[in-house]
């Protein structure tokens, strides 16, 4: 079994990209209204009051895809050393933490927006890793 600090640090970075997107993404599908809902207040002194039905989802499909993409980069991993999967979810991980920085700033949410600092830094590292 591989335990450098690379491999270790790809396989958990990957992880933890799997569990926070695909908890994100599944939550916005089995409480569909209620996000859409809470979108819809968010939003609605921001430009982009009218563009929630369009934003829902898609960073649904994208922070889905970001998890999933993610998992498998796992399994490739670990079944034949291969990174190029888990680059590309770490890639839509990013993406999907630049939309959602995007909304917050939008919507005037700084608090909300510097959160989603650490998971960018994630996201940016794991692709840093998942190069080496």
């Amino acid at each position: 079994m591989n335990l450098t600090p690379i491999y270790s640090s790809q396989l958990l970075c990957l992880a933890f990209l799997t569990i926070l997107f695909l908890q994100s993404g599944l939550d916005k599908v089995v409480n569909y209204k209620a996000n859409r809902d809470w979108l819809t207040e968010h939003f609605a002194k921001s430009p982009l009051r009218k563009l929630v039905g369009l934003m829902l989802p898609t960073i649904t499909l994208l922070e889905t895809a970001a998890g999933t993409i993610c998992g498998l980069g796992i399994y490739f991993l670990i079944v034949d050393g291969t990174a190029s999967m888990g680059l590309l979810g770490a890639q839509l991980s990013a993406v999907s933490v630049v939309a959602l920085f995007l909304g917050q700033r939008l919507a005037q949410d700084y608090e909300g927006a510097a959160t989603l600092t650490t998971y960018f830094i994630i996201s940016i590292m794991a692709i840093f890793l998942m190069g080496l």
